[in-house]
């Protein structure tokens, strides 16, 4: 695969080639070509909330869904940003022992999915969140993956792995150190393989303690229209929704995704269209009064 191709699919999440084509375990970063990555995403995903760069609160954090969980559970669908540092911080919803812990889970959690309904991947995310609680470790690894560049750089590895096949976080590591050259110390660059594994493990990607195994997820139609809507923000269209990074994560067949975003345009979340061999995807309700400069 040429590095550029690379570049596209881990910046705006397109697939040029079978992921299994482009991971090695012998040399993972040369057949990816991490050195030409970093060009950014579009402008509209960028302010829709998507992350480039190299922060990462994978240094010291997972994606945290029991926590997520708790919280959104404990806050009112229309909160503020206010309203969830309110939540985590002073009355301690999450039961954090001391102040300082406590400000900086809500920081973290707020560089993961943002906690704000200003930023469209957030408010989206919360939209969908209460349908279908056996769809919210996807929203929340997707969502993730789109705002923590370190945890997006493991991805080639975890979804490129065969079914039944071992991750550990030692190729997750060297994924994210060969990306990332010399911006992490070795300390941190194994911090954020462990830390990757366990989120992919949270997500359903991978089970086991020690030796993490490569497993399918269930996709659902909430999480298809979540994929489809941030693949449409990086701008793919029509077919290309179903051939994104973010669709590549639910682990699903073309044909399943099809008929859970049939499903997902039935509960109003999406419109999906296929006529005549021509696919169209459009979101009215996740992007209402969003400045998108082409409608939904």
């Amino acid at each position: 695969m040429r590095s550029n191709g690379l570049q596209t699919y881990l910046t705006t999440g397109k697939i040029h080639t079978c992921l299994s084509t482009i991971v090695t375990a012998e040399a993972p970063g040369k057949q990816l070509g991490f050195d030409s990555f970093l060009s950014g995403y579009p402008v509209l995903a960028r302010n829709a909330g998507f992350i480039d760069g190299s922060a990462s609160p994978h240094v010291t954090r997972t994606i945290m869904l029991p926590q997520l969980r708790t919280l959104l559970g404990a806050c009112a669908p229309q909160f503020e940003r206010s309203g969830y540092r309110n939540a985590v911080v002073d009355d301690n919803v999450l039961l954090k022992a001391t102040a300082t812990t406590r400000r900086k889970t809500f920081i973290v959690l707020g560089q993961l999915y943002g906690l704000d309904p200003s930023i469209l991947l957030f408010r989206a995310l919360r939209d969908l969140w209460d349908t279908d609680t056996e769809a919210q470790p996807l929203l929340a690894v997707l969502c993730a993956v789109a705002r923590d560049p370190t945890l997006r750089a493991t991805a080639p590895i975890v979804l490129g792995t065969p079914l039944g096949g071992t991750v550990t976080a030692a190729q997750l590591s060297d994924s994210a150190a060969t990306l990332f050259p010399e911006r992490f110390s070795a300390h941190s660059i194994g911090s954020i393989g462990k830390n990757a594994a366990s989120s992919w493990a949270q997500a359903g990607h991978l089970n086991g303690r020690v030796c993490k195994i490569r497993r399918r997820v269930n996709s659902r139609p909430v999480a298809v229209a979540y994929a489809l809507l941030l693949g449409h923000l990086c701008g793919e269209r029509g077919d290309g929704l179903f051939e994104t990074l973010w669709a590549r994560v639910l682990d699903g067949p073309a044909g399943e995704m099809r008929a859970q975003a049939a499903i997902a345009s039935q509960q109003g979340w999406l419109e999906y269209r296929f006529s005549g061999g021509v696919t169209e995807v459009t979101f009215r309700h996740l992007l209402r009064d969003w400045p998108t400069g082409e409608g939904a």
